[in-house]
């Protein structure tokens, strides 16, 4: 369970504030969904961080394949295919929410 329980969500279940975000948030809410936050899940995290707070906005999940498939080792753990379902159901809505963006940009459920 979210420790911080003074946090405010949006009415999509989005964190209200970006600034209040924190790695042990994103711990927690991740394994409420049953996660356990890898390296490639950090990748993740921190780009979508990293997008909002640059534009003010959530990259399109293309964006988010695309430049960090380009800085993935083919090889590695980390692949463009692990990307595409690495938060599971959730998909990029639940990487938004973990990475406490205040809303995505992705389709479906």
């Amino acid at each position: 369970m979210l420790q911080n329980v003074n946090l405010e969500y949006n009415n999509d279940g989005y964190l209200a504030n970006f600034d209040a975000w924190s790695k042990e948030f994103a711990i927690d809410m991740a394994a409420e969904h049953g996660l356990e936050l890898t390296d490639c899940h950090w990748l993740v995290i921190d780009f979508l961080r990293d997008y909002q707070a640059e534009y003010d906005m959530a990259p399109d999940p293309r964006v988010i394949i695309k430049k960090l498939s380009k800085e993935i080792n083919p090889t590695a753990p980390c692949t463009r295919q692990h990307l595409e379902g690495l938060f599971g159901k959730g998909g990029c809505k639940l990487a938004c929410k973990i990475a406490g963006l205040p809303n995505c940009h992705c389709r479906g459920a």
